[in-house]
């Protein structure tokens, strides 16, 4: 973000700033009158929720295998639907503390072990059906057992039992105590869904959310009609209905925002924000986050179970370039340590040198010398990812390192290539709180650690620190969590970035976004809204 724009940001953020003063400082910054007065017009509007309207939104990150079974949930369309239809017990709130969902408030003991959530009276499903402590109960057991294919495994691993207290109270025992259990209730799988013949009906198209889906063709389209009788329809709900389109093409989807054939976008190809940013019609609308972007190498298998070999593109990898380069400065340098710069634990004094001499000292020390390997990305994983992979492979190849690149299809890159193959690009979306991204990603056996590492005193730290209440002795844990991952773990973060979407100035964005996933937490369709 250059000067000029954190000035602007300034000043639109001056709440004592009349319209003539913004406008003065703005053309003395050198920004025209019209694209000040959009500025202007856009802080304006979000001070002042409408009713009413039909929202577009054209997305990336959807697939044709995409399931309304919130276990299989893995991106951006499906989490947006499901928090536009459905509901969780917990919520990341715009001010992204843990806000009250479906259970209306909780209470823990003292160890943290027994969480008690009162469920908010009165919600109903939209078929009629009124949400009970069975729907609850089953469907947070869809994320437990050693069956369980759910993404969430390793977040719900932690529960011993659960069960109800009376007809509105949703007792959750643990293994060991959790400070942060509720954030855990607020990961985009843990949808409530209703219960069908005494089990969760995963596919169910019947939410308690703020909208009814009406339509759903998977990786293609999806549309969304208000529901009347939302218990959040007083707070949230104000366009009447939406429509989402799949456009995976970073350059069609900033076209379609640009023709006016949607009126918002997510994850706006990087190389054209400058050029966005000066169409007075448009605003770009970032959020600081814990997005990472992410390098997977699976274990399993030679080379990458060998750890000098790794640390071999670890030092290849110019982090710096990727910042400048695929980020176009919308982020921070990351030092393949798993926890955001959003995070209370964050270590901001590792580093991982970018020096092809450690680099090529490793690869001999390795052995693997120059047995080729291959490094498969799609855009889909990332905006930018074929640039990255361009500029990994000149600084791979000067460390000796024998990379060949494949470029994948699109669609299905999720279910093909991620957690599949043995290097490739990913992206993490951010989560509130570190037991979350940890428990997903890096313990070992959890379901979508996509490295498949396996390292004891990881394990043993990750859990121990869930049961930690004091936060400093937690701090400690975490960021010696985050060392052991920098050193012995087999991800590539070179970077944190920020979530950014871009929407015409029809739409009206609140002030304050919530974090835990791009797209206002997943819940812009209920939180945003349209002036005309």
């Amino acid at each position: 973000m250059t000067e000029q724009d954190m000035m602007i940001e300034r000043m639109l953020a001056d709440k004592k700033a009349s319209r003539r003063d913004f406008m003065v400082g703005a053309s003395a910054l050198g920004v025209a009158a019209t694209s000040a007065s959009a500025l202007w017009a856009g802080r304006a509007h979000a001070a002042e929720p409408k009713k009413g309207g039909h929202m577009r939104a054209g997305l990336n990150d959807s697939n044709t295998v995409d399931s309304l079974d919130p276990t299989t949930y893995n991106a951006t369309t499906m989490i947006v639907i499901s928090r536009a239809f459905r509901d969780s017990l917990v919520e990341v709130g715009q001010d992204d503390s843990a806000a009250p969902g479906l259970a209306e408030s909780w209470e823990a003991s003292e160890d943290a072990k027994e969480w008690r959530f009162k469920l908010r009276p009165g919600v109903e499903f939209s078929n009629g059906k009124s949400l009970t402590t069975e729907d609850v109960i089953n469907s947070i057991n869809l994320h437990r057992g050693e069956d369980s294919k759910s993404g969430a495994k390793g977040v719900f691993s932690g529960i011993e039992d659960v069960s109800a207290d009376g007809k509105g109270t949703v007792v959750v025992k643990l293994a060991d105590g959790n400070a942060d259990f509720p954030f855990l209730m607020t990961d985009y799988h843990m949808n409530i869904v209703p219960t069908v013949d005494g089990k969760a009906d995963p596919f169910s198209t019947h939410g308690t959310g703020c909208y009814n889906l009406t339509e759903f063709e998977p990786g293609i389209r999806a549309a969304l009609e208000k529901n009347p009788n939302s218990w959040q329809s007083g707070e949230f709900g104000y366009v009447d209905s939406c429509e989402l389109v799949t456009i995976l093409d970073d350059t069609a989807r900033v076209n379609a925002l640009m023709t006016n054939d949607v009126d918002v976008i997510n994850r706006p190809e990087m190389k054209t924000i400058g050029r966005l940013k000066r169409v007075p019609t448009v605003n770009i609308i970032d959020v600081e986050s814990n997005l990472a972007f992410t390098h997977p190498m699976r274990t399993e298998g030679a080379p990458f179970d060998n750890i000098d070999f790794r640390l071999a593109l670890k030092h290849a990898t110019n982090r710096e370039a990727f910042v400048e380069k695929v980020l176009f400065g919308y982020g921070t340098v990351g030092n393949d340590q798993p926890i955001g710069p959003k995070m209370a634990s964050y270590d901001p004094n590792l580093t991982v040198d970018f020096d092809l001499d450690k680099a090529a000292y490793h690869l001999k020390k390795s052995g693997v010398g120059d047995a080729a390997i291959k490094y498969q990305f799609a855009d889909t994983a990332y905006s930018g990812a074929s640039d990255a992979a361009q500029i990994f492979l000149e600084d791979w190849t000067k460390a000796g390192i024998n990379v060949g690149l494949q470029k994948e299809p699109k669609d299905g890159y999720w279910s093909n290539v991620w957690n599949v193959q043995p290097f490739c690009a990913c992206y993490w979306g951010p989560r509130p709180v570190e037991d979350m991204i940890l428990s997903i990603a890096y313990l070992g056996g959890a379901e979508w650690n996509d490295t498949n590492i396996d390292i004891a005193s990881v394990n043993a730290l990750v859990i121990a620190a869930r049961a930690e209440l004091d936060q400093k002795k937690r701090t400690d844990m975490y960021q010696t969590v985050q060392h052991i991952l920098s050193t012995r773990g087999a991800t590539i973060v070179p970077a944190f970035g920020k979530d950014i979407a871009a929407a015409n100035t029809k739409v009206g964005v609140p002030a304050k976004l919530g974090g835990g996933w791009e797209m206002d937490g997943g819940h812009f369709i209920k939180r945003w809204w349209m002036n005309a």
